[in-house]
């Protein structure tokens, strides 16, 4: 099977954080990946913006070392990268004094093409670049900002960097990104719920006992040490990403894929989630911190050896979450979250109710239940498991095996990153996979009681072996109610 490219509209991309890490790694691949797939229309035009002073050709050196770093060797294509280049300026922008606003005006006067802002950057940093943006008459009707995570580290942050966004640009014109939500996996959970009458009508408390979601990786702090010991697991994986998918796997069929009927039901999801607080958080949530082990077939140290100071920031969560509504009562979601883990996998693994009654005897083999798992990274797919009767003429055996579909193996089409849809997405100005403002103010109501009861209760982070699956309290979350973590494979 292959897949359709639709080009989009001309467009002024300009990132301010142009020269920074997520521009290298994410934005300049995702970028000539479009360019490559000809998805670009005449005229486009990608502006970096940053502090250092480079000229345009010295920041296209930039940009080529790191598409290709970033970009497989196979996926290079000569003429196309020469193309994608000669499409990049550069302007230097002081984005607290001001200075540079008026050059990046120059830069985009009298192009009536759709005009993106891009914020790589520090949080800190939303509210100055909005304001300069705004006094420089950058901000009009047409113009679209993208902001990335952390909106906030809790309700009362989240809302000072809302409000001065809001400021500037209405909340149609605001795109808080998500990486997750523009995984190929994440947004077939949809189809795969709302365009198959096998699932949607077994969707629900009478068939299903519980929900997994994991979100594990492998490495370390990496460089980002300065953030994360400020922010921890809980509010940079859970508040955004696995609320996010969440919401997905729970929410009720919105009446169509418009953004707004999407996102009405995620809000409805984050404002059912049971409220874990005070003595509560001990009974259903574990801190972890990882200490030295081995990971990657090597030695690797412990947090607060990477960190060089004593720390108790949590690298590791795992929530038992409930939602108070009609379809899920009863029924636990359960989240874990790690860095330093066993394997570097995400998934969600819905877990049906047995069979009432095996008809088959004891010496057939166990009736296991029906799990669906929906793997979003690596190798993508999707995993039915089912009971089937072991081939052959010796008797009746059981087994429990997989219908699998792996979308490298069923589409003869390159995957693309989460980056590039989203920011396509970004110039059709579609938001459905973006966060609405009071979907990010839902998510800290939830979080925040939990950081408080936290703090109340000197909650401490158990330690666990890096290279291991986390703390074993997170074992014992799950098996004191007589059931266990998924293992992938």
């Amino acid at each position: 099977m292959t897949s359709q490219t639709i080009p989009v509209d001309p467009f002024d991309l300009i990132v301010f954080g142009g020269t920074g890490d997520l521009s290298e790694r994410k934005l300049l691949p995702a970028l000539y990946q479009r360019q490559k797939a000809g998805q670009f229309s005449e005229p486009t035009r990608i502006i970096a913006a940053s502090r250092s002073a480079l000229s345009d050709e010295a920041y296209r050196d930039f940009a080529g070392r790191a598409i290709r770093e970033h970009v497989a060797a196979e996926e290079i294509d000569e003429e196309e990268l020469r193309t994608f280049l000669a499409r990049l300026a550069y302007v230097q922008v002081d984005a607290r004094s001001g200075d540079g606003f008026e050059r990046l005006k120059e830069a985009t006067e009298g192009s009536r093409a759709v005009r993106v802002f891009y914020l790589a950057v520090a949080p800190a940093l939303f509210g100055d670049i909005a304001g300069n943006l705004a006094a420089h008459g950058l901000a009009g009707d047409g113009a679209r900002i993208v902001v990335e995570k952390p909106i906030g580290r809790d309700l009362a942050s989240a809302n000072a960097l809302n409000d001065a966004i809001g400021r500037v640009f209405d909340e149609h014109q605001t795109f808080r990104i998500d990486h997750y939500l523009g995984k190929e996996t994440v947004q077939n959970l949809m189809v795969l719920r709302f365009a198959n009458a096998l699932y949607e009508p077994l969707w629900n408390s009478a068939h299903i006992d519980h929900v997994q979601i994991t979100v594990a990786e492998t490495v370390g702090l990496e460089d980002r040490v300065s953030y994360y010991d400020t922010a921890g697991a809980l509010r940079d994986m859970v508040q955004n990403h696995m609320l996010q998918l969440l919401c997905l796997t729970a929410m009720e069929p919105p009446s169509s894929m418009d953004a707004d009927a999407v996102r009405d039901e995620k809000l409805k999801i984050l404002r059912s989630l049971k409220r874990i607080e005070g003595a509560e958080a001990q009974k259903l949530t574990v801190r972890g911190q990882y200490r030295a082990g081995a990971s990657d077939g090597g030695a690797v140290k412990g947090y607060t050896q990477e960190l060089r100071r004593d720390s108790d920031t949590e690298t590791f969560v795992a929530i038992k979450a409930e939602i108070a509504n009609w379809r899920w009562a009863s029924v636990p979601f359960y989240l874990r979250t790690g860095k330093r883990l066993a394997e570097r996998v995400s998934e969600i693994c819905i877990q049906f109710k047995p069979v009432p009654h095996s008809i088959f005897g004891d010496s057939t083999g166990t009736v296991m239940a029906n799990q669906l798992v929906i793997r979003l990274q690596p190798d993508e797919g999707v995993k039915q498991w089912l009971m089937i009767k072991d081939p052959g003429p010796g008797g009746m055996r059981l087994r429990h095996v997989p219908l699998d579909m792996s979308f490298a193996d069923a589409f003869d089409v390159r995957n693309p990153d989460a980056y590039e849809r989203l920011i396509m997405d970004v110039v059709r100005g579609n938001q459905t996979l973006f966060m609405r403002r009071d979907e990010v103010e839902a998510a800290w109501n939830w979080i925040d009681p939990i950081h408080a009861a936290w703090d109340d209760n000197r909650q401490p982070a158990q330690g666990y072996t890096a290279g291991t699956w986390g703390p074993s309290g997170a074992i014992a979350l799950i098996e004191r109610d007589g059931r266990t973590w998924h293992e992938s494979g």
